[in-house]
C-alpha cells in the first residue's frame, strides 16, 4: 500500500498576531493564525518548521505548546533566524534564502506549504519571491480569521504560483506574449518558421533582459526597424523609461565620432566652441541603438566598452567622468569574428555585446515572407499619402511568382520591397496597381539590381546580343535572358545552372536534362556556355561540356 504523502508547513512566527493580550487562560478566545493554522479540521499538518526572531524565542515556546495541545500530531521544529533590521530587504531575504538553501527538501515524500499571514511585509514578499523561483519547492497558504458574528480556527487557501493551472491567467500570459510578438514583426504574419523562433527569443529577452543585444543581418535586413520595435516593446511594458537614441557608427570620423557618442568640453578640440551633452548621455534611463558598429574606431571602442560595463566615463577635455545607464542594441552587417581575427575589433567588446546575438535573414532567404510584407507595404503606403491602393488579381500573381523566383536579387532586401511598392503605388492608376505596373516594375528592378553588381556581375546582356539584338527580344526572353546571367555567374556548372532554373518543372518529368534543355535555350538566342561564362568572369572554370 503506498504511504501517504505528509505536509510540511514552513511559516514564521507573527510576534505580533500570534501573541495573546490578557490573562493566559482566555488566550483561545482570540486568533492566533499560526496556532489556527494547525486547527483546521481538512488539513492535516504532519510538521510546522516555524521560524522566529531571537527577542521571541520565549513566545516560539508557548506557541509550540499550543499546538501540541491542539494538534498532537503536529510536529513543531522551532528555527532561530534573527537579523539586525526586519525591513532590510536584502537581509532578509539572505536569510530566507540561506534557510531554503540548507533545508533537507524531500519532494517525493512531502508537500510543502509556506505560510504567508505572518511575519513583515518584507517577510511575506520574500517567501512568495523564492516559492516563485522554486527556491522553496511549494505552494503558498494564507489564513484568515473567523467572521464576526462565529469562533474558531477561521479559513485558509492555497496558493499555487504555477499559473499553467490557471487557464484564465495562462491565456492572458498567452495573449500578452502573442501581442509582444506581433509587436516585434510590426504587425506581419511571418510565415518563416526559423524567423518566428527568433522573433519568440527576441521577445522573452526584450522583456527579461537589459543586457546588450547584437544583430547581424544584411544591409536592409530590418536591423533597425526590429531596435525601435524592441524598444517600443519594453516601453509599452513600463521596461524602461529613457528615450531611443541611435546613430549610424559608419557616418563617425574621427574627433567627431568621439564628440558625438561621448560629449566633449568647450576647447576640448579645434572647433569645440561649446560643450556637447554626447549620445550616451542623452540614452540615460534608455536605449541605445549602435547600427553598424563594426564602423566604429578602436579607440570609441575602448570608451564604449569601459561605458558598457562601469556604467560611467570620461567626456572629451574632461577631468571627470560622467554617468549613464542605457541598454546597448548594435547591429552590424559585417562579420565582427573575422574583424576581430584582423584587428579591427576589440574582442573584449564582441564578447561583452553578444551575450544576445541575433542574424537576420536576407530577403531572399525568407521568400515565404514576401507577399505579407508586400501588403503591409501596400498599407504603409496608404497610411502616409492617404491613396488606398490595391493589386488587381492577375498583377499580385505575377509580381509574387516573380518576387519568389531566383529571378529576384532583392540585394537591398526589405529596402528593395519596400521601394518597390512604393514605385508601383505611386505610379498605378484608379487605385490599382495593374499587370503592366508589374511588368515595368520588374523591368526596373532587374536594371537596378545589375547596375549595382555591374562591378562583379561582367557585361549585361548587351555586350553578347549588342544593343540591336536586345531590342528584337520580346520582352518576356529579354527579363529571361537577364535573369539567367546572375543564375549562371553564381553556378559552377551548366547543370548546376539548369537544376537551379528549372527547379519547380524538372519534379514533373520523368526523365531530366537540365544542362541540355538550359543549352538549348541559349542556343535559340546565339549564346552558349562557354562563352557567356568567360564573357562573365574571366576567372571562372569554363564548362562546354555541360556537367
Amino acid at each position: 500500500m503506498e504511504r501517504a504523502m505528509k505536509t510540511v508547513v514552513v511559516g514564521m512566527l507573527g510576534t505580533t498576531v500570534d501573541r495573546w493580550s490578557g490573562d493566559r487562560m482566555h488566550r483561545w478566545e482570540h486568533w492566533r493564525p499560526t496556532v489556527s493554522l494547525c486547527q483546521q479540521e481538512d488539513l492535516v499538518v504532519d510538521r510546522l518548521e516555524l521560524v522566529y526572531p531571537g527577542r521571541s524565542r520565549s513566545l516560539a515556546r508557548e506557541v509550540a505548546a499550543d499546538i501540541e495541545q491542539v494538534s498532537p500530531e503536529t510536529e513543531v521544529r522551532l528555527h532561530l533566524l534573527d537579523w539586525v533590521d526586519p525591513w532590510d530587504f536584502e537581509e532578509v531575504y539572505g536569510s530566507l534564502m540561506d534557510f531554503c538553501q540548507g533545508y533537507p527538501w524531500a519532494s517525493e515524500e512531502e508537500h510543502y506549504l509556506v505560510h504567508l499571514t505572518t511575519g513583515t511585509h518584507v517577510a511575506q514578499i520574500c517567501w512568495f519571491l523564492l516559492t516563485e523561483s522554486r527556491h522553496f519547492p511549494g505552494r503558498l497558504i494564507q489564513t484568515s480569521p473567523p467572521s464576526r458574528a462565529g469562533n474558531g480556527p477561521g479559513r485558509y487557501a492555497v496558493i499555487d504560483l504555477d499559473l499553467s493551472r490557471y487557464d484564465s491567467i495562462a491565456a492572458r500570459f498567452q495573449k500578452e506574449s502573442a501581442e509582444g510578438l506581433a509587436f516585434l514583426k510590426g504587425g506581419i504574419e511571418t510565415r518563416n518558421a526559423a524567423f518566428n523562433r527568433m522573433i519568440e527569443e527576441i521577445e522573452q529577452v526584450a522583456i527579461h533582459s537589459r543586457a546588450p543585444i547584437l544583430i547581424e543581418g544584411p544591409t536592409g535586413s530590418g536591423k533597425s526597424q526590429l531596435a525601435r520595435r524592441i524598444y517600443a516593446l519594453k516601453q509599452s511594458r513600463r521596461l524602461i523609461d529613457g528615450p531611443l537614441i541611435s546613430i549610424n557608427c559608419g557616418t563617425l570620423r574621427g574627433d567627431s565620432a568621439m564628440a558625438a557618442l561621448f560629449g566633449h568640453t568647450r576647447g576640448a578640440f579645434t572647433g569645440a566652441s561649446g560643450e556637447r551633452e554626447g549620445l550616451l548621455r542623452a540614452a540615460h534611463g534608455g536605449l541605445l541603438f549602435l547600427d553598424e558598429i563594426g564602423e566604429l574606431g578602436l579607440d570609441e571602442q575602448a570608451i564604449l566598452l569601459h561605458a558598457i560595463e562601469e556604467k560611467r566615463y570620461r567626456p572629451m577635455g574632461s577631468d571627470h567622468e560622467v554617468q549613464s545607464d542605457f541598454q546597448v542594441i548594435a547591429g552590424t552587417n559585417r562579420d565582427l569574428t573575422d574583424a576581430v581575427e584582423k584587428g579591427r575589433f576589440r574582442s573584449d567588446l564582441l564578447a561583452r555585446i553578444h551575450l544576445w546575438r541575433w542574424t537576420l535573414p536576407g530577403l531572399s532567404r525568407r521568400r515565404e515572407d514576401i507577399e505579407p510584407n508586400l501588403h503591409f507595404e501596400c498599407r504603409r503606403f496608404e497610411e502616409e499619402t492617404g491613396r488606398k491602393v490595391r493589386f488587381s488579381s492577375e498583377a499580385l500573381h505575377r509580381y509574387l511568382a516573380f518576387a519568389t523566383s531566383e529571378e529576384a536579387v532583392w540585394n537591398a532586401n526589405f529596402r528593395d520591397l519596400s521601394g518597390s511598392v512604393t514605385r508601383m503605388a505611386t505610379l498605378a492608376g484608379v487605385h490599382r496597381i495593374s499587370l503592366k505596373n508589374v511588368e515595368d516594375e520588374i523591368v526596373r528592378l532587374q536594371a537596378g539590381w545589375r547596375r549595382k553588381s555591374s562591378g562583379e556581375a561582367g557585361p549585361p546582356l548587351e555586350s553578347f546580343l549588342g544593343p540591336g539584338g536586345v531590342e528584337s527580344l520580346d520582352l518576356f526572353d529579354r527579363l529571361t535572358l537577364e535573369a539567367i546571367l546572375p543564375v549562371c555567374r553564381s553556378s559552377a556548372s551548366l547543370s548546376e545552372a539548369g537544376r537551379r532554373l528549372f527547379q519547380s518543372s524538372r519534379k514533373r518529368r520523368a526523365t531530366t536534362n537540365d544542362a541540355d534543355r538550359l543549352r538549348k535555350y541559349l542556343e535559340r538566342h546565339g549564346l552558349n556556355w562557354a562563352t557567356l561564362k568567360q564573357g562573365l568572369a574571366a576567372s571562372d572554370p569554363v564548362d562546354g561540356a555541360g556537367q
